[in-house]
């Protein structure tokens, strides 16, 4: 396990041993939820987290009656938020102590649609074919890519056909992240292990067997940053902040990895 203060094994460059990884350890033993000196983190209201929420829902929006499951659910922010609007919500996340605190603030605030459930998100133990819409906001980029490929065939075997895929991480090239990577003004998050590009995202998904329904760059949340990035990501790699990518379970009949709504774009590396 990296310590703190130390760099994480970069997948990139061929990776380290098992024993330096990163993976349910750090998160149940290190104070990663309980204190990271970010209040916007942990607080359910905070801009940070109202905008996360409204930008997923932005990606899709599930039916009254759908079966969700949030993949990594961390603090529960979506489970909380998604709960009113829904049938049926389920949180997975391999840290005992992320479901500890979930399941906490569920019995101060209960709601009989939701759930949270300690497990690998690669191997969940749910039922196939029972859901209609799986979630994964800001999960890739603290895994691996074996794992991220585990996760994404995971959930496309808990999809009913027609099912949705709704992913969403910050893009690796963008100045915040290349700032943080090189320990320049921001300081880096050692749990952030595998940044994607656009391209590894849309791929992990159609090698999978989804077919990429949505995929695209999406503004951060500081409002200054926000308006020159709307303006200029189209042409500048530096400014696309967060990827978008959401795929769908083809029904019966047709075939993985068929044609692409997005077409050539959504397998090319847009930085």
């Amino acid at each position: 396990m990296t310590g703190p203060g130390e760099a994480p094994p970069n997948p990139a460059a061929g990776g380290a041993g098992p024993e330096d990884r990163i993976g349910k350890e750090f998160y149940d033993s290190s104070t990663y939820f309980d204190d990271r000196g970010a209040v916007h983190l942990n607080d359910y209201e905070s801009p940070f987290q109202r905008y996360r929420v409204d930008k997923v829902l932005d990606i899709h929006t599930p039916g009254p009656h759908d079966r969700i499951v949030d993949f990594g659910c961390g603090w529960g922010t979506f489970g909380f938020a998604l709960a009113e609007r829904t049938g049926e919500v389920i949180g997975i996340d391999f840290s005992e102590r992320s479901i500890e605190i979930c399941n906490q603030r569920l019995a101060e605030d209960p709601r009989p649609n939701l759930t949270f459930l300690c497990a690998d998100a690669g191997d969940t133990g749910l039922e196939a074919d029972s859901v209609d819409l799986v979630i994964a906001a800001d999960l890739f980029e603290h895994v691996y890519p074996e794992d991220s490929a585990r996760i994404a065939a995971e959930a496309f075997r808990l999809l009913r056909p027609g099912g949705r895929f709704s992913t969403w991480t910050p893009h690796r090239g963008h100045v915040l992240e290349v700032l943080k990577n090189r320990n320049m003004i921001l300081k880096r998050d050692i749990s952030h292990v595998d940044y994607k590009s656009m391209a590894q995202m849309t791929g992990l998904l159609v090698d999978a067997g989804f077919e990429i329904e949505r995929a695209y760059y999406a503004p951060s949340h500081l409002p200054g940053l926000r308006l020159v990035e709307r303006a200029l990501q189209p042409v500048v790699p530096l400014l696309r902040r967060r990827i978008a990518v959401l795929g769908h379970k083809p029904h019966a009949g047709m075939a993985p990895g068929g044609e692409n709504p997005v077409g050539l774009k959504g397998r090319r590396d847009l930085g």
